[in-house]
């Protein structure tokens, strides 16, 4: 399965992101989230690989598991401080899976104590999304960032990151995820500035907890909105249920105003949780956006 194929459609793609359970007790209820998010008939579904080959394992099993299930899969690969041969063998691997389509990101330096990257690993997604295109048959995409990546000296800059990036290989851009549907737009347009043509598809989080949105806006770069900031402030964050209502309404929000605005497709950032996920397509289903 080749991504670039289903962008290709005038029909906008649904896809979702998860990653391999990564403690025995996530492991015991992980096919049921995987058959759950599946059921929602998803174009394809892409599966995480931890920056530096950790959980690579985990991220081969769950991958062989989704083909098994006839489940259109991406691979990632994350490649920071990994070698060469490393990043081949991973690369031989899923090619031999029947994989055909991987989703390439540098990745950040592991938070495992002792990690010393190789000293010949790729110090850029760029640089790696080169060295798998020049020996390999895969369909290549990456990463973009609307409000700029956190280690970018500005917007402009990071764009031409991006730019290097396609110019390399990369054939699809997967945004990360924001808030405010006018960073997308703005970014399309600066990205179709410069000379990028690829889609470029957004990237959509639900709230799944106060604290978990704003831990992982600030790990992210990712601004919390005035209007966002109203309702994590103004719901109880005690209350699961009020909290996946705000955060389902508000994705659904979103969504609808990207589709409408004619972007690809929509990509849904899980975080292995199926509920938000399937109610904010069933919204969509139902207004037949999707």
């Amino acid at each position: 399965m080749r991504v670039t194929h289903l962008y290709e459609s005038p029909s906008p793609v649904l896809s979702m992101e998860f990653f391999p359970p990564r403690t025995e007790k996530a492991e015991e209820g992980f096919g049921a989230v995987v058959d759950d998010l599946f059921s929602m008939a998803p174009d394809y579904m892409s599966v995480t690989f931890g920056a530096g080959g950790s959980n690579r394992d985990g991220s081969y099993q769950t991958v062989r598991t989704m083909l098994d299930k006839s489940i259109p899969t991406v691979a990632y690969l994350a490649g920071y401080g990994m070698a060469p041969s490393e990043i081949t063998e991973v690369l031989d691997r899923y090619r031999d899976m029947g994989i055909e389509t991987l989703f390439v990101i540098r990745g950040d330096k592991p938070r495992q104590d002792g990690f010393t990257p190789h000293p010949d690993s790729f110090s850029y997604a760029s640089d790696l999304i080169a060295f798998i295109k020049k020996h390999y048959d895969f369909t290549l995409g990456c990463a973009g960032y609307p409000e700029g990546h956190q280690e970018a000296e500005s917007l402009s800059k990071d764009i031409e990151y991006l730019k290097a990036k396609v110019d390399n290989g990369a054939e699809y851009v997967v945004a990360q995820n924001f808030y405010d549907n006018a960073y997308y737009a703005d970014y399309v347009d600066r990205c179709r500035a410069a000379g990028i043509t690829v889609p470029i598809i957004p990237g959509i989080m639900p709230v799944y907890s106060v604290k978990m949105a704003r831990i992982l806006a600030k790990v992210c770069g990712t601004t919390i909105t005035p209007e966002l900031e109203t309702r994590l402030t103004t719901v109880d964050p005690d209350d699961k249920e009020a909290v996946l209502a705000m955060g389902i309404d508000f994705a659904t929000d979103q969504c609808r105003g990207l589709l409408k605005a004619g972007a690809p497709g929509i990509h849904l950032y899980t975080m292995d949780r199926t509920f938000s996920t399937t109610e904010v397509v069933k919204r969509l289903r139902d207004e037949k956006l999707i």
